[in-house]
């Protein structure tokens, strides 16, 4: 018999999700599972509708990456109509994307995964959020934080109609050009973007890195399980976030496979479980061997720490150099710890600033030609992009008029689904032991789902969407001990 401690709601992502902790007769931890109860259902919605009205409806999945599905919707409709983007609505597109991608891992540093480092793990839950970081690092501080984000947020209001739920994307291209004025508007954005990434890994040096206890927790075991590696790749083997190649990477860092996004359902297959809603895909090739770490299990992980470990380095210079520092100090590649994600994800909002620079430097983005209409017949189409929280998938099949026949999603998230669930019962099996329990042990456990960014708005929903806190402590015989409410 085991006693079972639930966490409902975790705290600190998006969506909603609650973990499990069973514990044996000696109050040690026998198992632990991150459980979504909650029913998705947007492949559904899909059917029967236009394929053009994918990249509007998709994303209404979710309010914090609406960006990213709105990117994958538009990519996979280009690929329905047999058509490219022009140049110019090509360069708008990974603007809008990296502007995107900076705002976003700013959020998840500062507001999310950052308070368990910058305020520290075992703190009170009151001061584990951004009030608590701004207390710690400074009011001047917090303000640059929200300053960057809105100013982000301003190039894809101006670009994308509205940033929450963008509706610039059209096959073929882009509804709205940049002119002159707004392209230096922006490239000072940018400017600023750059130097405030740099701002962030110095935090992350500052508070983390010369934190002695800080840098143990992120080297030790309790985080640390080794999987195979997804992402995108440019043709260099580079992080790339819009488009290119996809690329695994086996345990010890060698390349497994390398695959066109067309071809991802020869590669990766889809697991259910009883007990949630959430899938947890797998590598086709490998199998799927449970819950389990090393080679001969399919189970991989995707999002920013995959990412450069699946690639070569970086494209832009600054980025590079803290890519070099990154694995030079957790002494070299892949890094299989996975709080090192935190690390990685400031990398990566460094190299989408660099980026914005680099596509306003060039002045070919104030052009004229922003959209190549479709002249094919719908058929079928993929479209992949990184997701800040990973490899985002969408699949559309149509009729020859164009509604949708069938649709695939393979969020982000779900990508790192299995990982999720064996990073926590690693977490819960080394801090909690002998029945010991506190709010800050609990806390250590869902640190390792924090580090994952995970967004389960993307991969679930339901009604009402009410978010009561409740921490139930049952006895060996599965009786009610303790209940804890917000």
């Amino acid at each position: 018999m085991t006693q079972r401690i639930t966490i409902d709601p975790i705290t600190r992502l998006e969506g909603h999700g609650k973990i499990e902790i069973f514990l044996n007769d000696l109050g040690d931890v026998e198992r632990a599972i991150l459980q979504v109860p909650e029913l998705r259902g947007f492949e559904q919605f899909a059917v029967g509708r236009p394929v053009e009205e994918m990249p509007r409806i998709t994303p209404r999945i979710c309010g914090v990456c609406p960006t990213a599905h709105h990117m994958a919707a538009t990519k996979a409709v280009d690929a329905v109509f047999h058509v490219e983007p022009t140049p110019t609505a090509r360069k708008l597109r990974e603007l809008i994307y990296n502007a995107f991608f900076m705002e976003d891992h700013t959020l998840h540093f500062f507001f999310l995964g950052g308070p368990d480092f910058v305020v520290g793990p075992q703190a009170p839950a009151a001061e584990r959020n951004i009030l608590g970081v701004i207390g710690k690092v400074g009011l001047e501080i917090g303000g640059r934080v929200i300053r960057i984000r809105e100013d982000c947020r301003e190039i894809m209001n101006y670009l994308c109609g509205k940033a929450i739920h963008p509706v610039c994307g059209l096959p073929g291209g882009v509804a709205k050009g940049l002119d002159e004025e707004h392209r230096l508007k922006f490239l000072e954005t940018a400017k600023a973007a750059v130097e405030f990434a740099e701002f962030a890994l110095q935090i992350f040096d500052d508070v983390v890195l010369k934190n002695k206890a800080y840098v143990d927790v992120v080297v030790g075991e309790a985080y640390k399980i080794k999987t195979y590696y997804m992402g995108l790749v440019n043709t260099r083997n580079q992080v790339e976030f819009y488009d290119g190649d996809i690329r695994v990477v086996d345990p010890d860092g060698k390349e497994y496979v390398k695959f066109k996004p067309a071809d991802y359902l020869k590669h990766i297959a889809e697991h259910v479980e009883p007990w949630t809603y959430v899938k947890f895909p797998f590598l086709k090739n490998v199998g799927w061997k449970g819950f389990v770490e090393g080679k001969d299990s399919g189970v991989y992980r995707v999002a920013p720490l995959a990412r450069l470990n699946v690639a070569n380095g970086m494209q832009t210079p600054r980025a590079q150099k803290h890519y070099e520092r990154m694995y030079a100090t957790l002494g070299g590649k892949p890094v299989h710890n996975t709080l090192a994600f935190h690390w990685a994800r400031l990398i990566e909002a460094l190299q989408a600033a660099e980026k914005m620079v680099e596509l306003l430097d060039d002045k070919d983005i104030t052009g004229a030609d922003i959209r190549r209409l479709p002249t094919q017949s719908p058929t079928e189409g993929v479209g992949i992009v990184e997701a800040p929280r990973g490899l985002l998938i969408h699949h559309y099949t149509t009729d020859a008029q164009g509604i949708i026949t069938d649709a695939n999603l393979i969020v982000a998230t779900i990508g790192n689904a299995a990982a999720i669930n064996m990073s926590i019962e690693k977490a819960a099996k080394t801090f909690i032991k002998g029945g010991q329990i506190s709010e800050g042990l609990l806390n250590m456990a869902e640190i390792a789902f924090r580090a994952y960014d995970p967004c389960h708005g993307c991969g679930t929903h339901a009604l009402p969407g009410d978010m009561p806190l409740t921490i139930n402590i049952y006895d060996h015989k599965r009786q009610l001990l303790r209940q804890l409410k917000r």
